[in-house]
């Protein structure tokens, strides 16, 4: 029998705190209990009073004390009493009754007629919604130049009385002054007449303050402009305002909130300049704007679009912090427009610390103690005035924080701040309070325009304070607290969405709690959606963004109806009988130099998350759904590889990082107590117990002497845990996961589907949303309908995002509109196709066969899709096929059999398994480049040696480059086969001729089942061949490729595509060699990631239509039968996170490290690709000086560039060979050592901040692995625009004469068709 407690699946109302630590006396357990139910009754006790007060107290536009929507300290004692007993009978009913019989009475709610005090704004017609802009790494708050520059100056002087010197009137003018300065003149600070007449009458009233008040004030405003001016003549910082960390949760936010606002009859004006977001599809609204998102080509489309009113609280800090610069510039002002959502003295006092810190301090709450210092003695001071080590010390305008760091002692604190003073431009550092260690909460708030105020969600981070959050694993709701200490947090998280000013919409607070005594601090407050916003609303089923937009329009939530229910307000706080858990997902071995250890600034690419009714059961769904090759927490195939160094698991422990969970489960294996464990991670004794709990069951499980042994109670109560059937092979050698699931199944243990309700089962609802449990009794009621099962990608990871979403999403729209039942199986939840009503049921679940499988037995669709995925469905399409084989699941609408629609699997592992693709192309007498499969070293390098170096080698069977590399000798090769990869004959390797000087393209066609093979779209690399295609900027159509292989292209992709057998989206990639010889590199039998590019290139969802041609349609009744020829031209172009991943080169090669992509479009291909680049972040220069170093082989091509450059205005600087082949050719050359080479060099002008541009390649040998990689770092960190390739470098070069032109015309998407 199961030796261990078994699992109270109870849960009594949110949130849900802790069971008590097991060595707290018996009598502090009972209070604990006392206190969940009193809060539990409490809960009720609100809902019920709003229900109440919903039927007759809906009249008044602003709430008096008694409604919800307050600090329920404010409900009147009588009002709580009433509502008290009529919950604690509802208590009870809901005790003896099943779910389906307590309903809520009466009709359904509806949102505008029902509810008196909301008032939809008819005043306005036309909305503009600010996105996100493309996908990088993170969210963390970035600052304009100002705002960064005004938190470090100097204040005005004080007069001996202590009272500043009129510092509001000075401070307001010199802010205007900078941001004036920076406004007009621009991304690249061209003078005009006008502009210096702007920033003149700033300096006059400056000037005029200064003579009025004395040489003392003069003095400061002389010293700030000086400063001021300095800082940009060092920096050479442009104004531009993108922030450089978002991730794909504001396609979801942006998404729901054009759908909300179509819905109410408003006009949609939508800019955002990542193409690979649904929110850009040309239906989601009226006019979209796939364009630069900076001050100057936003004003343009205000200008010609003339919105009433921009929504920016919908994509993150980007549109946070161009809404701010639009704002104080006077734009909105000049073209009347209103700012909805957020107001700016919101957004100014939420983001700037020093005001944030100030209102703060007004209503009783603390932040950490901060100051800022100049010289080692005002440092002492401020440590002194803080009082506890560690210390965070933080130099002022350095590059990746260098300068700065923690000091856990005074020795350390003197070291790191001299040495900070030194390095920082400004001699300043910032030194802050630390809170490494304490416990770190978020809870998500919204409020509406009469003062409403509900909590949505508590959230809490595994890892304490130190890691950032969007790097820990998160937790909702809050586990480890009391109702007390949780009322603590929310009636702080409502005085500050008040203080602030947040007049409507959704905002995040982040709190940290002192484990030792209880003490709270306010880290920060994000008054938008967030990405705990997309968390939070996939979490508890809550619609954030709709609601937030609704509200921006007038609607309150007494009057806006809960989109599950259908009969209770948005107005009721979420209450969840379930535990969600987050886990991210990180790409270090992306970026080679990178420590992948996790700190405050943000690295995680995606995040996986999971339900369940316990927290160990959400855990152990997380952590398979990361598809890092784990099956779970413990019993996975590497177990046990760190425990002959218990010295490493040590630091693993101690040290935040991915591993920092394998590193537990390790502990434990050791040996190590739970106590040791709290003390060295300084995580909350509850999570440790609930590890050390699953790690018993594990031993329970590996004690046992076959399956035989578990009995029905012993299975649930091991899968109510979490565990996978994978994990519990792994406890039974000589077993597989098939066999696990034949004896769990016969002995009755199946998964119950649970719904998310957003009312813990209080009211009834239909709610489509649904995670899988052991916990009582199906509450699926699947239909008889026709369906179909998408599934969807999992995390986000570099080679694999947004994009698959996108056609995932597309498949529900198209099929639901064909007439199917659309299932969507997915377990990412920033993404769109987890939104509930994006398909006609969710499951929010890991993409493992198990997991598949329980889906399809209770819903029995008759078909699945997984070519729209990515690799994650793909890779379980084999497996998942042979299951149904042996195991048929009769289809819910009695047609057939449930199987894999579209291309059979056995096609996709065709185009995979090496001998087979080769055998196909052989067959069809298709030129590939010369190679061969691998298995050993020897045979590498004798393939090597048969095609001629340089070589191509790569892993079979991977996704986004994975471990691809160009090497050019036998070292390197054998230094690739021993570090890279591990090679046997289980894990191939492939060794190809390198097409040196090729011209990559792709292309992406549509193949029916009838035969029927249409291109989509053919684009050409800018990058050459070697660079990644997700890393390389392409055009659509080819620019430069002959028509003679276009033709032969043409040819090869239909010919190919039936011997396949491909039936929905195909994907293939081409060589073309300068001689116009093309080659095929690879074909991909799916959805790739150029999909949502190509389909707005051209105007066709081909996402869509692949759909319906999987459901059995044919192109002619689709009336797809022609590749579109387009007149426009579009490109796309990578954003790339460098800057994330300090110590790694910037070199673009054959593995993908982009995170995300832009897209520029107009009627010649300049302007397009300088609109890619100015969206991508490339703040290109109209003059300056230009670096050009290439290797030999580039130089010459090197020579029009310069001359082009030289024409323009442009300055040359360069070194050694490429200048004297620039001399040669006539070109004014300034030559430079390098870094190598002796002092002043490059790298010292580069640092003084001379460059505007520099284009580079690397010759590969051992100087450019040292100079060349400190070059292009340096670069990255200074932003100072890089070029790394021949074709990018002629591509950029050509846009520079665009923008000294000044003329580019912003087009919304729906003019080019």
């Amino acid at each position: 029998m199961f030796p261990f407690p078994a699992l109270n699946i109870h849960f009594l109302g949110y949130p849900q705190t802790c069971q008590s630590d097991e060595k707290n006396s018996e009598r502090e357990g009972l209070q604990k209990n006392e206190e969940k139910q009193h809060f539990f009754i409490q809960s009720a006790a609100h809902r019920v009073l709003s229900q109440m007060q919903s039927q007759s107290v809906m009249s008044s536009a602003k709430p008096t004390n008694g409604t919800l929507f307050g600090s329920r300290h404010d409900v009147s004692a009588a009002a709580l009493k009433k509502a008290s007993t009529k919950a604690q009978q509802q208590q009870s009913r809901r005790r003896l009754q099943p779910i389906d019989a307590v309903s809520a009475a009466g009709k359904e709610f509806r949102a505008w007629d029902d509810a008196k005090n909301s008032k939809k704004r008819t005043d306005l017609k036309k909305i503009m919604i600010i996105g996100a802009g493309p996908i990088v790494i993170g969210q963390v708050i970035t600052l304009s130049l100002l705002s960064v520059f005004v938190f470090f100056i100097d204040p005005p002087p004080v007069r001996s009385s202590g009272r500043r010197v009129g510092d509001d009137t000075m401070m307001m003018s010199f802010k205007k002054f900078c941001l004036c300065f920076l406004f007009v003149f621009g991304s690249n600070f061209q003078t005009t007449p006008t502009k210096i007449a702007s920033v003149s009458r700033h300096v006059v009233f400056l000037s005029s303050l200064s003579h009025k008040k004395g040489e003392e004030r003069e003095m400061w405003v002389l010293k700030n402009i000086l400063v001021f001016l300095t800082l940009l003549s060092y920096f050479k910082l442009t104004f531009s305002l993108y922030s450089f960390s978002k991730a794909c949760e504001f396609d979801y936010s942006g998404t729901q909130a054009c759908k909300a606002l179509r819905a109410e009859g408003y006009d949609v004006i939508l800019i955002n300049s990542n193409p690979a977001t649904i929110m850009t599809d040309p239906e989601t609204a009226a006019r979209t704007f796939i364009t630069p998102m900076t001050p100057e080509y936003v004003e343009k489309i205000i200008a010609a679009e003339k919105p009433d009113a921009v929504l920016p609280t919908m994509g993150g800090q980007t549109a946070l912090n161009l809404t701010k610069a639009l704002a104080e510039a006077g734009i909105f002002e000049k073209y009347g427009v209103e700012l909805i959502g957020a107001k700016l003295p919101a957004i100014n006092k939420a983001e700037d610390r020093q005001l944030f810190k100030d209102a703060m301090t007004k209503i009783g709450l603390k932040t950490p103690q901060s100051g800022t210092a100049e010289t080692w003695e005002q440092a002492k001071v401020i440590a002194a005035e803080i009082g506890t080590l560690p210390l965070i010390i933080r130099p002022a305008f350095t590059l990746g924080g260098s300068g700065g760091g923690i000091a856990y002692n005074m020795k350390e604190f003197e070291q790191i701040t001299k040495g900070g003073l030194d390095a920082s431009a400004t001699s300043q550092v910032l030194i802050e309070q630390s809170l490494l260690g304490w416990k770190e909460y978020e809870l998500e708030v919204m409020r509406d325009l009469a003062d409403n105020v509900v909590i949505v969600c508590s959230i809490e981070n595994f890892d304490p304070m130190g890691v950032h959050t969007g790097d820990s694993i998160t937790i909702a709701p809050a586990q480890t607290l009391t109702d007390k200490e949780y009322q603590r947090l929310r009636d702080a998280s409502l005085a500050i969405i008040r203080e602030i000013g947040v007049e409507c919409g959704g905002s995040n607070v982040q709190m940290a709690v002192n484990p030792a005594g209880g003490e709270l601090m306010i880290i920060e407050m994000n008054p938008r959606v967030s990405r705990s916003s997309a968390l939070a609303s996939k979490a508890t089923g809550f619609p954030i963004a709709k609601m937030a937009a609704k509200m921006a329009l007038g609607a309150t939530m007494d009057g806006i109806p809960n989109d599950i229910t259908m009969k209770t307000p948005a107005a009721f706080e979420p209450s969840i009988d379930y535990v969600v858990t987050k886990i991210p997902r990180f790409a270090f071995e992306k970026f080679p130099g990178a420590e992948p250890i996790l700190t405050t600034q943000m690295k995680s690419v995606g995040e996986a998350m999971a339900m369940g009714r316990t927290w160990q059961e959400s855990f152990n769904k997380a952590l398979r759904s990361l598809e890092t090759g784990l099956s779970g927490w413990g019993l996975n195939k590497n177990d046990g590889f760190m425990q002959n160094d218990p010295e490493l698991i040590k630091e693993r422990l101690v040290v935040p990082s991915p591993e920092r969970v394998v590193a537990l489960h390790e502990a434990f294996m050791s040996g190590m107590s739970e106590d040791e464990i709290i003390r060295l991670t300084t995580m909350d004794p509850w999570f440790i117990r609930q590890l050390g709990d699953l790690y018993q069951t594990e031993c329970w499980l590996k004690s046992l002497s076959s399956m035989d042994d578990l009995s029905v109670e012993d299975w649930t109560q091991v899968k109510r845990r979490g565990y996978s059937d994978a994990q519990i092979c792994r406890a039974f050698p000589g077993t597989v996961e098939a066999d696990v699931r034949q004896k769990r199944k016969s002995m009755g243990v199946v998964a119950a589907m649970k719904r998310v309700d957003t009312c813990a089962a209080e009211f009834e609802s239909d709610t489509p949303y649904m995670y899988s449990s052991y916990d009582g009794s199906c509450e699926a009621k699947p239909t008889n309908a026709r369906k179909i099962l998408i599934l969807g990608g999992g995390p986000n990871r570099i080679g694999q995002g947004i994009e698959f979403d996108y056609c995932c999403c597309h498949a529900a729209f198209a099929l639901s509109d064909a007439g199917y039942e659309t299932i969507m199986l997915n377990s990412n939840p920033e993404t769109v196709s987890t939104d509930y009503d994006t398909s006609d049921r969710l499951y929010f679940e890991p993409l493992t066969v198990e997991d598949v499988l329980n889906v399809c037995e209770v819903e029995r669709p008759e078909g699945i899709i997984v070519q729209f995925g990515g690799q994650t469905p793909l890779s379980l399409a084999t497996k998942l096929e042979a299951a149904l084989k042996a195991n048929p699941i009769q289809a819910a609408s009695g047609n057939g059999v449930t199987h894999i629609l579209g291309t059979p699997p056995d096609s996709i592992d065709a185009a995979e398994d090496r001998d087979r693709w080769m055998d196909i192309l052989k067959e069809l007498d298709i030129r590939q480049p010369a190679g061969g499969v691998c298995v050993d070293e020897s045979e590498a390098l004798s393939t090597a040696e048969r095609v001629g170096y340089p070589v191509m080698v790569r892993p079979s069977y991977v996704l986004g480059g994975r471990a691809m590399e160009v090497v050019s000798t036998p070292s390197q090769l054998k230094r690739y086969l021993s570090t890279a990869v591990e090679v046997d004959p289980e894990r191939p390797v492939l060794v190809d001729k390198y097409l040196d000087q090729a011209t990559e393209l792709d292309v992406d066609a549509l193949c029916d089942s009838f035969g029927n093979v249409v291109i989509g779209g053919i684009m050409e690399h800018i990058e050459q061949a070697g660079v990644h295609s997700g890393d390389s900027a392409c055009s659509l159509p080819t620019q430069t490729v002959p028509e003679s292989a276009l033709a032969t292209i043409r040819e090869w992709t239909p010919k190919l595509a039936r011997r396949l057998g491909v039936v929905g989206l195909l994907n293939m990639q081409y060589a073309v060699m300068p001689d116009g010889t093309p080659y095929i590199i690879e074909a991909n039998p799916r959805a790739s990631r150029t999909v949502p590019f190509v389909s707005k290139a051209i105007g066709h969802p081909l996402a869509k239509y692949a759909s319906l041609v999987m459901a059995g349609q044919s192109l002619e009744e689709i009336g797809f039968m022609q590749e579109p020829i387009t007149k426009h031209i579009s490109v796309k172009e990578a954003v790339l996170p460098f800057d994330k991943f300090l110590g790694c080169d910037t070199l673009l090669g054959p593995e993908m490290r982009s995170t995300g992509e832009v897209m520029g479009i107009d009627f010649d291909f300049e302007r397009a690709y300088c609109k890619a680049q100015i969206a991508a972040g490339q703040k290109l220069p109209k003059s300056g000086k230009v670096f050009i170093s290439v290797k030999n082989s580039d130089k010459e091509a090197m020579v029009p560039v310069a001359k082009n450059l030289v024409d323009m205005g442009f300055e040359i600087l360069s070194t050694g060979g490429t200048a004297t082949t620039l001399e040669s050719a006539g070109i004014k050359v300034t030559k430079v050592k390098k870094i190598h080479e002796g002092r002043p060099n490059i790298g010292d002008i580069l640092r003084d901040g001379d460059l505007k541009l520099m284009f580079v390649t690397s010759s590969g040998d051992a100087n450019d692995l040292t100079d060349g990689r400190e070059l292009r770092r340096t670069a990255v960190g200074l932003k100072v625009p890089i070029c790394t390739t021949v074709a990018g470098i002629k591509a950029t070069a050509g846009s520079l004469k665009i923008l000294q032109e000044g003329n580019l015309q912003m087009q919304a998407l729906q003019d080019f068709f």
